[in-house]
């Protein structure tokens, strides 16, 4: 019995010891707040957050390189218990969720011949792209609503997926598993610095409309009665609408494929008819607005595109404030079109709706005059936006200015400096300078500034040397007077101490050599610009621990042109919208260049880089459209009543102020002649009309 019991303790003492030795051995160590952070996670393992499962995401939040509000499906009391266990302050974060990108489903849309393979999106679309005639069609076969693992979608009646916003989550598996890419995950953030790409099913007049509002969504809206939804879908891209409404010159509808048919449906006055219902209502109806950011944005111009801006940045959480040199805001808009074609009872409407949003404004302050990039950014500012216009504005908004009043010394438009030497003002070019043209006038330019003392010239081009004049050919000849000439080059940032420009930074732009893409900085202390105008700088402050109250800050701009289109690309001197000459072709274009400003600034502070949009519909030479419409009947557009200032029924487009708009019946019928388009998809009417009465 004793030698039993010795043989039993033996045998637990050297299990015993084992185990110890084996726990030294493999024991692996847990960080206790990854611990705790993945008992605060919800365990769904949706894999929304880009990890492959809530420990994994745990994992990477206690190694500080997630962020706690990374859980989408927690939220942000989720994200506020998180933020607690790592000592961080949590931020809100707006949801997104899944939204299909089709409009017709197979009952409907033209097909290509009938399936019967597979019940599996995946595998019809590998039969030549799947049934549909349109290449990026919903198949219709519900494997997104197999796949989703919170029961949030549904196949609708019409064969196309409907999202259950109470339920989505916007983990993305339906965005992940979908072969044709029609389920995209959105929210208002999205959809305000987002743009229609190519790749997308748009109508044609939304490819058309400057501002990209989604056109067919708000008349839509305005067939179900719901005004304030419609209203709330263009803001997402216009924040003027009731402005537009009066002045837009309607684009899309030159493109409306009821042209084919009869005339176009009349856009533009049932974007003014939902504008016009929210003044009736004598309240302004505002969309989503992220949380406060503690940003400080300054913008300098208060006419439709530093309104945009500011608006949109606002949305996006920002603290946006106006500088105008005016004594209201407006520009363009207040003080150079005629009161009769826009009154400013509408203008101050809309305006009121973008200041209600939380944008500041300062009037009568002059940039140069009274405040320079510096001076904003002593006083807190993290970045400058400029959207003060172009030439031909500042010369009937602000005529007793002579010259352009720069944000910062040492920088100049070449009409200004010319014009300024001709009055014998005295102007000091220091040592180098920089001059941005590729015509004859900069090598005017470039004696001048010799003859004032500069040292060296470079003149900046982003032509070819066998493009310019043969004047910019003989090299050695112009390096004798102290000219250099950089042709194929572009100017992609400046950068400056306190008030004056020091730097700029260059950048190779021979197609031969793009992927070297190297960068070049040197010192400069002039540079002129060949443009009319300042384009849309951006500035923010370099030091790496801004202090408000330093007087030497090291600033330097943002290369926003990558928010801009890819064609003519000129670095930050790039257009800042497509199709824009002067002031006068640029009112409502100018409201994509704003909402594209926002875009940059705040790519700029959320991710550190500003990516390009690839693909985009405007620059788009060619996209998939149809030619010709069947069955689809005529129907008669409807008109408001026209009326001149006299009262006869005669020229209401000239005098819209006494134009009263559509009223909510002959909205609504003429909201119903809308085809509702996709690429090639439309609505038949004659077709379903005859259904309807087999049915």
């Amino acid at each position: 019995m004793l030698t039993a019991t010795l043989l039993m303790f033996s045998i637990g003492f050297i299990i015993s010891v084992a185990l110890a030795v084996a726990s030294r051995v493999f024991y692996v160590w847990e960080d206790p707040k990854e611990l705790a952070i993945a008992d605060t996670l919800p365990g769904a393992n949706c894999g929304a957050c880009g990890y492959p499962g809530c420990r994994a995401s745990a994992e990477a939040i206690a190694a500080e390189k997630a962020p706690v509000n990374i859980c989408m499906v927690g939220g942000f009391e989720v994200a506020q218990a998180v933020g607690e266990i790592m000592g961080i302050k949590a931020h809100e974060r707006e949801p997104e969720f899944a939204q299909p990108g089709c409009t017709y489903g197979i009952g409907e849309a033209d097909l290509n011949y009938f399936y019967h393979g597979i019940e599996d999106c995946r595998a019809a679309s590998a039969l030549y792209g799947g049934s549909k005639l349109c290449p990026i069609g919903c198949i219709g076969l519900g494997t997104c609503v197999k796949a989703c693992p919170f029961n949030a979608l549904r196949m609708g009646d019409n064969c196309l997926p409907v999202v259950n916003h109470n339920r989505c989550v916007g983990c993305g598996t339906c965005v992940n598993i979908c072969p044709k890419n029609i389920i995209t995950l959105t929210s208002s953030t999205r959809r305000i610095v987002g743009e229609h790409v190519i790749d997308e099913c748009t109508s044609p007049c939304e490819r058309a409309c400057p501002t990209g509002i989604n056109i067919r969504g708000y008349i839509r809206q305005i067939i179900d009665g719901n005004y304030e939804k419609a209203l709330l879908t263009i803001k997402e891209k216009c924040p003027l609408p009731l402005v537009c409404g009066y002045i837009c010159p309607a684009q899309c509808e030159l493109n409306c494929r009821r042209n084919l048919i009869d005339e176009p449906v009349s856009i533009n006055l049932l974007k003014r008819f939902v504008a016009d219902y929210e003044r009736k209502t004598g309240k302004h109806i505002h969309p989503y607005k992220a949380s406060n950011n503690d940003r400080k944005i300054a913008l300098v111009g208060g006419g439709a595109e530093g309104l945009t801006a500011a608006y949109y940045l606002a949305r996006l959480g920002y603290q946006p404030t106006i500088f105008e040199a005016k004594p209201e805001l407006g520009g363009v808009l207040r003080y150079i079109i005629a009161e009769d074609r826009l009154p400013h009872s509408v203008l101050d409407h809309d305006i009121k709706g973008v200041l209600e949003i939380g944008v500041e404004t300062i009037t009568n302050t002059s940039m140069g005059r009274d405040f320079t990039v510096n001076s904003l950014l002593q006083d807190g500012f993290d970045a400058i936006v400029l959207t003060s216009g172009g030439y031909d504005s500042r010369k009937i908004l602000h005529p007793e200015k002579k010259r352009y009043e720069a944000p910062c010394r040492g920088l100049h438009v070449m009409l200004d400096f010319l014009s300024a030497c001709a009055q014998g003002e005295t102007i000091e070019p220091g040592r180098h300078v920089a001059i941005v043209d590729s015509g004859l006038k900069s090598l005017e330019v470039a004696s001048k500034c010799r003859n004032l003392g500069a040292q060296k010239v470079t003149i900046i081009s982003d032509q070819p040397i066998n493009l310019m004049s043969p004047e910019f050919h003989d090299n050695l000849e112009l390096r004798r007077n102290g000219i250099e000439v950089r042709a194929l080059t572009i100017v992609t940032a400046i950068g400056g101490l306190s008030e004056r420009i020091d730097l700029i930074t260059l950048e190779d732009n021979d197609p031969r050599h793009q992927t070297i893409n190297q960068s070049e900085f040197i010192d400069v202390d002039t540079l002129i610009l060949s443009a009319g105008r300042l384009p849309e700088l951006v500035f923010v402050n370099g030091n790496h621990q801004p202090d408000s109250s330093t007087e030497t800050i090291r600033w330097h701009t943002v290369e926003t042109f990558h928010t801009f289109p890819a064609a003519g690309r000129k670095g930050i001197f790039s257009s800042p919208e497509p199709g824009r000459i002067s002031d006068s072709a640029a009112v409502v274009k100018s409201i994509l260049s704003g909402r594209r400003l926002a875009r940059a600034v705040d790519q700029h502070f959320t991710d550190e880089v500003i990516t390009p949009i690839e693909n985009l519909g405007l620059e788009a030479d060619d996209i998939l459209d149809v030619a010709e419409v069947q069955d689809v009947s005529s129907s008669v557009r409807q008109q408001p009543p026209l009326c001149d200032v006299e009262g006869d029924s005669k020229s209401a487009w000239i005098f819209p102020k006494k134009f009263p708009g559509l009223d909510e019946q002959a909205a609504k019928r003429e909201a119903d002649r809308c085809l509702q388009c996709g690429l090639i998809c439309y609505m038949k009417l004659e077709k379903t009309e005859s259904v309807k009465e087999n049915a």
